[in-house]
């Protein structure tokens, strides 16, 4: 069986020694830093109502790949877009060993505290954020080391809870889902009963009136499961498969369905490209992304 380490190993050594200069490849990640755009109305998003959400997913950070150089790029390209709140979906810390060093935790997070947004800037942690953090892990309990860093510098971390928001007298939620692959290095050290800390029926809970909703999930696959109660999901995790070809990529942890852009279920659902890479830094047809959410706005006209 093809798995998404053994596939990314293997095309990231073609890169390596032939068709990098037409990939993202083993480049600067923010050498082709893109906008992804969606203009989207769900069915019980009040008319009129237009909200500006940029949501950054999978940094994970580290020399050279994804320096504090490149993450402070991001945080002045996020913060002229302008938007209304700024989300981060996950995976700071990084996902594979080809670096010449890990940024410690602190760091990172001083450079993603210059994020700005009216109405805040709000986070939830990723798979190995925890999986990385093996204190956690031994203990099965506690905030990786990554959410200790982002709340320490203002930035809530947040883990089946919600929070409600207003702008011009509309009123919406958000709300932030648990990781659901967090325990996974955890069996190595211990039984296990469940992987996951994400407890949909626990966030739901916490909305309290019919505000609409939106959700940030680490991992996508939640969404199989999310009611139309909810207005949005924002997800990242799968990088888009890190390989896309024809709008297609040829492995995708979360499957075919959920690898990337806006699909809808039972809510939308928008699955960011992310910007870092995991196993192998490499990218292939989806270069680096932030991804930028108008609610409540057609889509503007091509001329």
């Amino acid at each position: 069986m093809l798995t998404r380490r053994h596939f990314l190993k293997a095309v990231g050594g073609l890169g390596a020694v032939g068709i990098s200069t037409t990939a993202y490849g083993f480049s600067a990640p923010v050498v082709r830093l893109r906008v992804a755009r969606y203009h989207i109305s769900p069915p019980h998003w009040p008319a009129g109502f237009k909200l500006r959400i940029a949501a950054i997913a999978d940094l994970h950070a580290c020399d050279p790949w994804m320096s504090l150089d490149h993450i402070q790029a991001i945080v002045e390209r996020t913060n002229a877009l302008k938007p209304d709140v700024v989300v981060m979906l996950g995976d700071y810390v990084a996902g594979h060993r080809k670096v010449r060093r890990f940024i410690p935790d602190a760091e990172w997070a001083r450079v993603l505290a210059g994020l700005k947004a009216p109405l805040g800037v709000y986070a939830v942690l990723g798979n190995h954020d925890w999986w990385e953090d093996k204190t956690v892990q031994r203990e099965g309990q506690g905030l990786p080391s990554a959410g200790r860093a982002l709340e320490a510098v203002g930035i809530p971390v947040y883990e089946n809870d919600a929070r409600k928001l207003s702008k011009n007298g509309h009123s919406f939620w958000i709300a932030g889902l648990g990781d659901q692959l967090a325990y996974m290095p955890a069996r190595r050290f211990r039984p296990v009963k469940r992987i996951g800390v994400d407890d949909l029926g626990a966030t739901l809970a916490k909305v309290t009136d019919d505000a609409p909703m939106i959700l940030m999930a680490h991992e996508p696959d939640i969404a199989r499961r999310v009611p139309s109660r909810v207005a949005l999901q924002l997800s990242g995790h799968t990088h888009g498969g890190q390989v896309r070809m024809l709008g297609w990529s040829p492995v995708s942890p979360s499957g075919q369905q959920l690898a990337y852009g806006h699909i809808k279920m039972n809510c939308d659902v928008v699955v960011s490209g992310g910007l870092g890479c995991s196993i192998m830094p490499f990218r292939l047809g989806v270069p680096p992304e932030i991804v930028l959410v108008t609610l409540g706005a057609p889509r503007p006209a091509v001329a």
